[in-house]
């Protein structure tokens, strides 16, 4: 594990570069392949062809997948998967579909490989912890709604099985379930707020908005022009809203623009925090998911002037790396104090405090938690009096 000393090297060097490529960087733009690899345009038609139980297009999908280089238990996991969405006959179907496909292929002498099988779920946790812990890291905050107080079961259900038996395997990253999930959605019809939901958590996990215009696309072509077209819909107002948001933060984006020789920042400012744990407006760039291999979570987050987050506490504590601007750190029962670029912040376990931007600079900080103890805890709100002592 580095020291301190040598974490402040590392970032004082990737400022340096930041700074160094920064105008060869805006001249030159990213050559990144925006659309999804041929993996993944098989879970696509997989998923899409077992919300709609056409199995003998499914078979030609099955066997695409596998030459593809997908294997046996990936997509057994999709289809094991997809019951949650498309119900137990769909599922049930397309794996009985699936094996007359195997052995198919086998008579033929092709030999599939069988793949990682899932890791054992965690036996310190309830199915109950366990899935709610990967709702909030899937979503990205604690899930509340007016339907899961109206029925507790759904809500009960959702998280200890969809999320903890389910999700909690780990031979499918979620950005790959999302991908299943939401092939199945679009293909279905008549879910769109499930659809409009998944979107925003598949973009969430990495998918981009090029690679879901992509699925959108196999989706008109392969299932239907009816299904492809109100999928789109659904999607060009998700990309809508996400631009919208941009547009009313431009003012304070070409503010960090202006700012930049000072800052330098290293990496993309990410979605606007829409939850109720923080004051003002702040910004996310998840950059490390936890998992049940690495229980680190790593994110850059950054505050506009005068935003702050509430009191709460990290039960395994939490490292913070202030990479630009000025802002307040506070631990209960001590006195703020004013922390800038390159300060390093050790918040002990289980000590609220909490932090956030100054009145007249923003702060930008990389966020390093050990969720291996549990997620944060998040308590009152930091009154304009505590702000401002």
């Amino acid at each position: 594990m580095l020291r301190m000393k040598q974490i402040k090297i590392l970032l004082v060097l990737a400022l340096f570069v930041c700074c160094l490529t920064r105008d060869l960087n805006a001249q030159q733009p990213m050559n990144t392949n925006q659309s999804l690899d041929i993996k993944q345009q098989s879970i696509v038609t997989i998923s899409a062809f077992t919300a709609k139980g056409d199995l003998l297009q499914l078979q030609q999908a099955l066997n695409n997948g596998l030459d593809a280089g997908l294997t046996v238990n990936e997509i057994k996991e999709v289809l094991v998967q997809l019951y949650a969405y498309t119900g137990f006959p769909r599922s049930l179907n397309a794996l009985q579909t699936f094996m007359e496909v195997l052995k198919k292929r086998k008579q033929k002498g092709i030999k599939d490989e069988l793949g990682k099988a899932p890791d054992p779920l965690p036996a310190n946790k309830t199915k109950l912890q366990l899935g709610t812990e990967i709702q909030t890291r899937l979503i990205g905050q604690p899930v509340k709604g007016e339907v899961f107080e109206f029925a507790p079961a759904i809500d009960q259900f959702l998280k200890e099985h969809l999320f903890g038996d389910i999700f909690g395997r780990d031979n499918l990253d979620w950005k790959t379930r999302e991908l299943a999930t939401i092939s199945a959605l679009a293909s279905l019809g008549g879910v769109e707020n499930q659809l409009r939901s998944h979107f925003g958590v598949g973009m969430y996990n990495g998918l981009t908005g090029a690679q879901l215009n992509h699925l959108v696309s196999i989706i008109k072509s392969k299932v239907g022009a009816k299904e492809g077209n109100a999928a789109s819909e659904v999607l060009q107002a998700v990309l809508k809203q996400r631009q919208d948001y941009k547009a009313t933060d431009r003012k304070s984006v070409e503010s960090n623009l202006s700012t930049t020789e000072n800052n330098c920042t290293i990496f993309p400012k990410g979605e606007k925090i829409t939850n109720n744990n923080f004051i003002g407006n702040a910004w996310l760039q998840q950059m490390i998911i936890p998992g049940s291999l690495n229980s680190t979570q790593v994110g850059s987050v950054t505050f506009e002037p005068g935003a702050r987050t509430n009191w709460h506490l990290h039960p395994a504590g939490q490292i913070l790396l202030i990479i630009g601007g000025t802002g307040y750190y506070q631990e209960k029962g001590s006195p703020k104090r004013i922390i800038k670029k390159g300060d390093v912040i050790n918040c002990p376990p289980n000590i609220p405090h909490w932090h956030g931007a100054s009145k007249d600079d923003e702060l930008i900080q990389i966020a390093i938690t050990n969720t291996q103890k549990g997620a944060p805890v998040w308590l009152e709100a930091v009154t304009d009096e505590e702000y401002n002592k």
